[in-house]
């Protein structure tokens, strides 16, 4: 038996290692792993354990008084005392006759009263004596009022331990769902710290990898097979991704390359680039490789869609037809230039961009930064593109329907170097998607994802304009053979 202050002590370490029954077990010794949560209850229901159980006999005085004159006057024959009268078991009879004589003893009254009833029984019968003297009527009703109580009290018992059993159920399904609840909370906190993922994210989208990784931090709180039917993942996958773990690496040397290309590229370039990078310095590696381990160090470039900028201040001047017909692609430099004005908002406030695109490799031909979408804006950069071209260079120019391009100015400018106009639909910017294209890739690379709280705006246009030159001459396309619009230009001798 167990002392109520060693109870006490395993049912509060019970509750404060989250209901862990091989914990307690293993810290003190004891109890057993059925007996420990039926302390719980007892204490659970009743608020405290009780210090020692109370026994009441379900026999009265008389019915012992009767069944000891029996054993006496009958051969002192326990087995047929108890055949005669239908109760009570043998090693009962046996504690009341030793009762019985040590009263005796002690009290000649009732030694008395058991030659009474012996001699009663001898003479006219036991019943039929009792019942002139009164004895089996007032018994009769005695054992009736007592019947019912006894009856009432086992009903009340009865619908008590209902009612207890019950209130365990119930207790012991919270206690099964709190601890379920506590498993996942701990699974999720724990993939947010080793895998970095975000505490919101479900279990169902983790991969064997990580959930073995999980595992292996939380096996000492928990049972293996507890979390494996929470992550729902069957022992052999997790057996097989622990082995997997403690291989080594075979892809550490090109982690550090990947990383290092991405850190160069300004966390610019997605593993096609990077893997172009790579396979130029002769190294052979799959893009399935590369983007894996890109995620898996968390290699992100970061990209946001904004509402681009609108020129459009209605029907100036009329519009032309649209040459391009998104047709793209071109032969040879100077053939098609694309242009639009882009809208960039910090802090310091609003600074606006106005390039030229050529078709034939996405170069930026000529660009204007300002602070004000005005003629004078894509008017000096008309006037710069132009003295780059030769004088038999007559190049379309596609547009959308801004007001920068219906302004006298802009079209006095066109005619004068026999430039053709090209315009896109209203409010169709598909119709000039490569010019689009190239500043989403501005703004995704280099504008979006970044603080300019502490940036004047003279040091944006200065890194904008950065930006621009290390768009032609160093950023490579994959279109282009995984090089930059200048270095393809010179390996087809276009440029010296």
């Amino acid at each position: 038996m167990y002392s109520l202050e060693q109870r006490t002590k395993a049912v509060e370490l019970y509750i404060k290692y989250c209901f862990h029954e091989a914990k307690v077990i293993k810290e003190l010794g004891y109890p057993t792993f059925k007996m420990l949560p039926i302390w719980y209850n007892e204490y659970f229901v009743n608020g405290s354990f009780h210090e020692s159980k109370k026994r009441y006999s379900k026999f009265t005085v008389d019915q012992r008084l009767i069944a000891i004159a029996h054993y006496f006057e009958h051969g002192q024959c326990v087995a047929r005392t108890v055949k005669a009268l239908g109760y009570p078991s043998r090693p009962l009879l046996k504690q009341w006759v030793e009762a019985g004589n040590n009263v005796m003893k002690s009290n000649c009254k009732a030694k008395q009263s058991l030659i009474e009833y012996s001699q009663i029984e001898q003479t006219s019968g036991l019943r039929k004596q009792m019942h002139a003297k009164g004895y089996e009527k007032n018994m009769t009703k005695t054992k009736r009022s007592r019947s019912n109580t006894v009856d009432n009290l086992y009903e009340q018992n009865s619908e008590l331990l209902s009612e207890k059993a019950k209130l365990s159920h119930q207790v012991e399904v919270l206690q099964q769902e709190v601890r379920r609840l506590q498993l996942e909370k701990d699974i999720l906190e724990k993939a947010a710290e080793i895998i970095k993922k975000d505490k919101g994210i479900s279990l169902k989208t983790l991969t064997n990898r990580e959930k073995a990784i999980v595992i292996d931090a939380l096996r000492d709180k928990y049972l293996l097979k507890e979390l494996l039917k929470i992550l729902d993942m069957a022992k052999s996958s997790y057996c097989y991704q622990k082995n997997v773990l403690k291989a080594p690496d075979k892809y550490s040397g090109i982690r550090y390359t990947i990383e290092t290309v991405f850190n160069k590229s300004s966390c610019r370039y997605g593993y096609r680039r990077i893997h172009a990078v790579i396979k130029n310095d002769g190294i052979v590696v799959s893009e399935k490789v590369i983007r894996r381990i890109m995620k898996e160090e968390h290699l992100m470039v970061p990209y946001i869609k904004r509402k681009k900028y609108s020129s459009y201040k209605g029907e100036i001047s009329p519009a032309v037809e649209n040459v391009i017909q998104r047709d793209f692609h071109a032969k040879k430099p100077n053939i098609k230039w694309l242009t639009d004005i882009t809208e960039f908002r910090i802090p310091a406030g609003k600074i606006y961009l106005s390039p030229i695109i050529d078709c034939f490799d996405g170069m930026p031909v000529s660009w204007s930064i300002g602070t004000s979408p005005d003629a004078e804006l894509v008017n000096t950069m008309l006037d710069s593109a132009i003295s780059l071209l030769r004088e038999e260079e007559h190049p379309i120019i596609h547009s959308d329907r801004g007001c920068h391009y219906r302004w006298p100015g802009w079209i006095e400018r066109m005619n004068k170097a026999n430039f053709t106009r090209s315009m896109s639909k209203k409010g169709c910017s598909p119709d000039n998607s490569a010019c689009e294209g190239f500043f989403g890739r501005l703004k995704n690379e280099m504008f979006y994802g970044y603080s300019w709280t502490d940036i004047s705006i003279e040091q944006f246009i200065q890194q904008v304009d950065s930006y621009i030159k290390w768009y032609a001459e160093k950023r490579i396309k994959i279109s282009l053979g995984a090089m930059s619009p200048l270095d393809y230009r010179k390996s087809l001798g276009l440029v010296v």
